[in-house]
């Protein structure tokens, strides 16, 4: 079984020093493996990747991440990548990682960002003026990557998750406003991870108003891991048991 702790949406502010640190302080007892799921700055500004890459710096356990739009707002999200990368958390976007745990386990995760365009029934289309086509062609892109790099991953790892900030399934947008759907995820992304299959867990933030359970169409568990959802600092889900995803 892999411990499996996650948040997203801590949006994290130059003036945020010291107020995420005291939440983990025994997260290794209870985790093995951390994973982001996006927004993990308030301006997306490299001060404030600095400052949250110093509050997990000690956490204990290995950690993935996937940057959310609040990590884009600035136009340097790269350098945001590096200054969490340089705290030994590794951003993903359209790749993966294998993160070992200290019993030897090992949990395979692919993630991307992610983009908007909707579900069936109330979602853009590749369709009318260039910007409409564009949008919905980079949903197309971020999920094709997410595909890709979920695809790469060893055969032989313990568990596989597949990581994003926006939403692959509608279900964990309910309580959001049905305008908004459109803007908060995408049914390509749960198209990506079906396809690949043998996937355990699929966890994404972005819906602050959500809900937190939901199942792609191929019967992977979602999870929405932000943090006015899971009303905590973390959540934690445990792959294996079971069979399945225990939380």
């Amino acid at each position: 079984m892999i411990r499996v702790a996650a948040f997203g949406d801590v949006h994290v502010g130059e003036d945020s020093r010291g107020t995420l640190r005291p939440h983990l302080e025994h997260l290794s007892e209870n985790a093995d493996v951390l994973l982001l799921a996006g927004d993990l700055t308030r301006l997306g500004t490299v001060a404030e990747a600095e400052v949250l890459a110093d509050e997990l710096r000690d956490v204990g356990i290995p950690i993935a991440a996937v940057l959310g739009n609040h990590d884009y707002h600035s136009d340097c999200e790269k350098d945001v990548g590096y200054a969490l990368d340089a705290a030994g958390i590794r951003v993903l976007e359209g790749d993966a990682t294998v993160l070992e745990t200290s019993d030897g386990q090992r949990l395979g995760v692919g993630g991307v960002k992610g983009f908007g365009t909707g579900f069936p029934g109330a979602m853009c289309s590749d369709f009318g003026e260039p910007e409409m086509k564009a949008f919905v062609r980079h949903s197309h892109e971020a999920a094709t990557r997410l595909r890709e790099a979920l695809a790469s991953l060893p055969t032989d790892v313990d568990g596989r998750v597949a990581l994003m900030h926006y939403a692959p399934v509608p279900e964990t947008l309910a309580g959001e406003r049905l305008e908004i759907f459109p803007f908060m995820g995408s049914y390509h992304l749960a198209e990506a991870v079906d396809a690949v299959g043998n996937i355990d867990l699929a966890l994404h933030g972005h819906a602050h108003g959500g809900s937190e359970k939901g199942t792609t169409p191929g019967g992977v568990p979602v999870r929405n891991v932000a943090v006015p959802v899971i009303g905590a600092a973390y959540r934690v889900y445990c792959l294996g048991a079971r069979g399945g995803v225990d939380v």
